[in-house]
């Protein structure tokens, strides 16, 4: 059942299920929380109360907020988990991973643990040699037709990029859910702030975080030349020791609607030590 916090500028929607220690789980741009609808039903089979929300602007939450930042979301999902009663174990995709390492670093007290899928946590710059890597460069291509003329077609067409190899079996259903959602009054517009972010306030605050955290890039995933080198200076910029990284291989942007079961059995000891600290 589809709920609904206000926070700064509006409502954000969520729901709620399972019985455990709390997990909240946090898209990313142009998507909504069923990119965790494959990943929300083995959680709670393993024992924990998973939250899984929209981010402003997304879903079913209200568009029409100031801010899209990494800033801005972290607010919102601090705010779930002091509603909810933490602390929990904050989950974040793409701008979500940005936003999770704010929350960690600014809320301690709520934040047990997080992990990052896909993370746009640091600065991003673009060197000559990642042009020539031919899944890149039809990433940001598209990408950047999304972001300049807030093309549907466009972020579908890199959604076929970001998911390398195989699709997920409703992938046909999920496309349709997608455009459908993006064609509401705001919604593309809200993905062409997101995308215009920066995830500099992020990367700040790498150093700040004090809990568990894990890094899951895809092996393929278009939005790095390099996702493993991407993976490893996330991990670098936080204190020694305290995250892991993992590659999930074979897959893009998208490992835990992709390959939900390798994640899945990645988290799961993580968030087990996680829950025991």
């Amino acid at each position: 059942m589809t709920e609904f916090l206000a926070v700064d500028g509006g409502r954000i929607a969520y729901d709620v299920t399972g019985d455990g220690p709390l997990v909240v789980l946090a898209h990313g741009m142009g998507d909504s929380r069923h990119a965790y609808r494959f990943v929300v039903p083995r959680l709670v089979a393993a024992g924990y109360r998973v939250a899984a929300t929209d981010l402003r602007g997304t879903g079913d939450s209200d568009t029409g907020f100031a801010g899209y930042s990494r800033t801005d979301i972290a607010g919102d999902l601090v705010a779930l988990v002091r509603h909810l009663g933490g602390p929990a174990v904050l989950v974040g995709h793409s701008i979500s991973g940005g936003a999770v390492t704010i929350a960690a670093a600014t809320a301690p007290e709520l934040v047990s643990a997080i992990v990052e899928l896909g993370p746009f946590t640091r600065k991003q710059s673009i060197a000559l040699g990642d042009l020539r890597v031919k899944r890149f460069r039809q990433g940001m291509t598209r990408l950047l037709g999304t972001a300049l003329f807030g093309s549907v077609k466009q972020w579908l067409s890199y959604l076929d990029v970001a998911y390398p190899g195989p699709k997920p079996a409703d992938w046909t259903a999920e496309l349709a859910r997608i455009e459908s959602k993006l064609r509401e009054p705001g919604r593309m517009k809200v993905l062409q702030k997101m995308g215009q972010t920066t995830p500099a306030d992020a990367g700040e605050h790498l150093a700040g975080v004090r809990c568990p955290a894990l890094i899951v890039q895809g092996t393929l995933d278009p939005d790095w030349a390099d996702p493993r080198a991407e993976g490893e200076a996330v991990v670098a910029a936080m204190p020694a020791g305290l995250a892991t990284l993992a590659l999930v291989d074979g897959a893009g942007h998208y490992p835990h609607a992709q390959f939900p079961d390798q994640v899945v059995s990645l988290m799961l000891p993580f968030l087990a030590t996680a829950v025991r600290a």
